[in-house]
């Protein structure tokens, strides 16, 4: 493992990010940020028979008036977590390894979440724990525009304008079988979701060989 790393909490984050949670420790989460629109706060990508999709989470007016990342609401008026599972569904439902996954996901897609942040936190946990992946997380106490030279400030470094070619010295993406890769071809550093499902208990294999020491 390596030094202590500092990033925001992710929806479904990206392969990448995913990857620094093997290679660092311990993983600090970023809790007293405001909210930053054009990240993947609230929105994640996957691959379907027609491209690359994102699903958004849709939030509440007031979203841009620098609020603190855990006062963001969910806007439940809209029928999005339907939605959400039902594309997930369509996309993955013939990987090899979605029946065996689905049921804990579909839970937490089923369960009315007023906060983004408690939602994506939830859906880490679960993440984490189907990639039978334990490390040591902390949430930050205050927020700091700078940090400490033993730790590394990994937040807004991947976004959704540069996380296929993010510039990452440390994680290069390994090719795994993906569902619609005859199409598409292989498409990299999709939601983590994209890999759990296509991969699954190889997952974790996949993030350990895409990482750079």
């Amino acid at each position: 493992m390596s030094s202590a790393i500092l990033m925001e909490v992710q929806y479904l984050g990206t392969v990448q990010y995913y990857s620094k949670f093997l290679k660092h420790h311990p993983i600090y989460l970023e809790q007293h940020e405001n909210y930053r629109k054009g990240s993947f706060r609230n929105r994640c990508y996957i691959a379907t028979a027609n491209g690359i999709i994102p699903l958004s989470i849709p939030l509440l007016k007031g979203k841009h008036q620098q609020a603190n990342i855990r006062s963001i609401k969910i806007d439940n008026s809209k029928n999005w977590q339907t939605l959400h599972w039902r594309s997930l569904k369509t996309a993955y439902g013939s990987s090899p390894f979605f029946e065996y996954y689905q049921d804990d996901f579909e839970v937490l897609y089923n369960k009315q979440y007023e906060l983004l942040f408690d939602f994506c936190l939830d859906l880490q946990e679960l993440v984490l724990t189907s990639l039978q992946i334990t490390p040591s997380i902390q949430l930050t106490e205050t927020f700091s525009k700078d940090t400490a030279d033993d730790l590394l400030d990994f937040r807004n470094v991947i976004l959704p304008k540069n996380y296929a070619k993010s510039e990452d010295p440390t994680f290069s993406p390994a090719v795994y079988p993906q569902v619609f890769e005859d199409r598409l071809g292989f498409v990299p550093n999709l939601s983590i979701l994209d890999l759990l499902f296509c991969a699954g208990p190889e997952a974790t294999y996949y993030l350990q060989t895409s990482i750079q020491l």
